[in-house]
């Protein structure tokens, strides 16, 4: 079954891509596919990119798993069907969680930098020279907020990073909506996972309230002000620096 990508979709990531550099000649890229709908979107804007570029650049998407006995079948399969070079990586995170983290902790963060330290090795091990995560604008305002609110700290998600590796992190994602990918997910019927393949889900623990809470608040604060997330989009390339609080020393 062929897959459509919106024109708005693809616009949007010919425009981030132009303005950010994230993808150029020659390059190798990882992208992390979890199977939800952020990672879905991903390849297949990648693999319509790949058609459209007048540059040649490679790719191939890559799954962690925690050793829960997760079933990747359906999505090799349709990996495979639409000649997306995919890779399951197999690692045994969940039950070496089990001894690392206190109880009533938060495990997401957890999962969250064991799977990144993953996918930065099976980068290195395959030749990428850069990391594709599927983070959109959303997730990108909920991080400043939450940073704001619970860390006092202005810090947001860059479009584009070298980690302390060498390699490449890019966010293509970065200036979409969440309701954009969830479209496209549901206008291909495609079957997405969701946070019940989150490993943090099967443990005893608190659940994380504050990007919940934080998406709550946005929701709210955008039906007021409607043009929110564009302002916010704009903030974040428009940073004043010397009228912030800045120490000398």
């Amino acid at each position: 079954m062929p897959i459509n990508v919106s024109k708005k979709i693809m616009s949007k990531l010919g425009k981030t891509n132009a303005e950010f550099k994230l993808i150029e000649e020659g390059d190798k890229i990882l992208v992390g596919l979890s199977g939800g709908k952020d990672s879905l979107t991903m390849i297949h804007a990648m693999k319509e990119q790949q058609r459209r570029a007048p540059f040649k650049f490679d790719f191939v998407a890559v799954t962690v798993g925690y050793g829960m006995g997760e079933n990747f079948k359906a999505l090799a399969e349709h990996c495979k069907e639409h000649e997306i070079e995919h890779v399951i990586h197999d690692t045994k995170v969940y039950d070496f969680a089990k001894e690392k983290i206190r109880k009533n902790s938060s495990y997401c963060s957890f999962f969250s930098r064991m799977r990144r330290g993953y996918l930065y090795g099976v980068a290195k091990e395959r030749g990428c020279n850069k990391v594709a995560l599927g983070h959109h604008l959303d997730d990108a305002a909920e991080s400043f907020f939450m940073n704001f609110i619970y860390n006092g700290q202005m810090r947001s998600l860059a479009p584009k990073y070298t980690a302390g590796n060498g390699l490449v992190v890019i966010r293509p994602l970065i200036q979409m909506r969440e309701r954009q990918l969830t479209a496209f997910v549901q206008d291909n019927g495609l079957e997405a996972i969701g946070d019940e393949a989150c490993p943090a889900m099967r443990f005893d623990v608190k659940e994380p309230h504050a990007r919940a809470d934080t998406k709550i608040m946005l929701a709210k604060m955008e039906k007021e002000f409607p043009s929110l997330f564009t302002s916010l989009n704009s903030a974040f390339k428009n940073i004043t620096v010397d009228s912030f609080f800045m120490s000398e020393d």
